[in-house]
């Protein structure tokens, strides 16, 4: 697979709103844009999905520049690449930061893919021409903000709701968005925010008719989201304790969730993010794609891997307009009555647009493979 050359740049881009979950409030955010070219001049484009801080995991955007610079592109150049899959293995020797890892293993599969002149989704496996999509709405001020803000992306179409939740922030007001969308497919994400102590008030959830409730415990737990979820009847879905296929093969066997949240950068990549999403559908468990605020490029990744046959149930891939003024792909992605039509360009499907990209790029380093 010919690569000739890596680009690492740094972009910052304001959010249109600000993002609150149970671990903080996100107004600004700071990622790197990968991009892998060949010497026919194709480009393939990645995204690093990880934090200023490292709150949702041990990552930060740092830490990935530090890993891909110091660690990973040095792989790519001594190991000759044929496919994508590929580099899972050539990245094996460094332990986990996974969304490092992620961020450049994406720009081969799109390079890969406009090399074969197919979609991305097409060069996964994929076959749907069409995903349904919900959305992802932060903890707000008050009970009163949440519902006008579910309303109106009720009345847009979204397919399924997302509302975080946290100690002091969950049952009552569950309870008052159940009241007032009694129909609505509803689910809860505590991001680790509770621990077996709370299994009394996480029960009473089970009275709203919840798709899910998304990690209640530990980022690091299976063996306890295994005993929640035997006392309760509303499905538990991992998000953080899934890292890799054999994260997922110990929460199956131990019975610790019922649906599973595969995440491109969290679990590695797209490679694993495939295998994952085979073994749930070898065993029946649902899984759906979810979201960590992406730029265009990460979510057009989002929506080739959504493809899959076993992403039966709406993911967080809202529209680019839900979050940015201006994204850096065009068109933009957009979202029609929650659904999102596939595109049908090689690669992710999308363009670059390069002068969005250099507006938002506030540092860039080049890399000779």
């Amino acid at each position: 697979m010919p690569m000739k050359q890596i680009k690492l740049r740094r972009l910052r881009m304001m959010l249109n709103n600000p993002f609150t979950t149970s671990f903080g409030t996100l107004q600004e955010k700071e990622f790197f844009i990968t991009e892998i070219s060949d010497d026919e001049g194709r480009r393939g484009f990645g995204e690093s999905v990880a934090f200023t801080s490292p709150w949702y995991s041990e990552e930060t955007v740092t830490t990935n520049y530090h890993i891909m610079k110091d660690f990973l592109i040095n792989l790519l150049k001594e190991n000759d690449i044929t496919h994508p899959d590929d580099v899972l293995e050539v990245f094996k020797p460094i332990k986990r930061n996974h969304m490092a890892k992620a961020a450049l293993e994406g720009a081969v599969w799109d390079l890969y893919a406009k090399q074969n002149n197919i979609p991305l989704a097409e060069a996964l496996g994929g076959t749907k021409k069409e995903i349904d999509v919900g959305i992802s709405i932060g903890i707000k001020p008050s009970v009163e903000d949440l519902i006008e803000t579910i309303s109106r992306h009720v009345h847009e179409g979204y397919k399924r709701i997302k509302v975080k939740i946290k100690p002091g922030w969950d049952y009552d007001v569950l309870r008052e968005v159940r009241k007032h969308f009694p129909d609505t497919p509803i689910m809860a994400d505590a991001n680790s925010a509770y621990t077996l102590e709370d299994l009394e008030q996480l029960k009473k959830l089970d009275e709203l008719d919840l798709m899910m409730i998304e990690q209640p415990l530990a980022h690091d737990d299976i063996a306890d989201h295994a005993k929640l979820q035997a006392e309760m009847r509303t499905p538990i879905c991992l998000d953080e304790s899934i890292h890799s296929l054999e994260d997922t093969r110990k929460a199956i066997e131990l019975g610790s969730c019922k649906i599973i949240n595969i995440k491109i950068g969290r679990v590695g990549g797209l490679t694993e993010a495939k295998r994952i999403h085979d073994l749930c559908r070898q065993h029946g468990v649902d899984v759906w794609c979810g979201g960590m605020l992406e730029a265009g490029v990460g979510r057009a990744h989002n929506i080739a891997l959504t493809t899959l046959p076993q992403f039966v149930l709406p993911g967080d891939t809202a529209g680019s307009s839900l979050y940015w003024k201006k994204d850096i792909i065009k068109p933009e992605v957009t979202v029609v009555n929650g659904v999102i039509t596939v595109p049908d360009k090689p690669g992710i499907g999308y363009d670059i647009d390069d002068e969005a990209l250099e507006s938002f790029t506030v540092d860039e380093e080049v890399f000779q493979l």
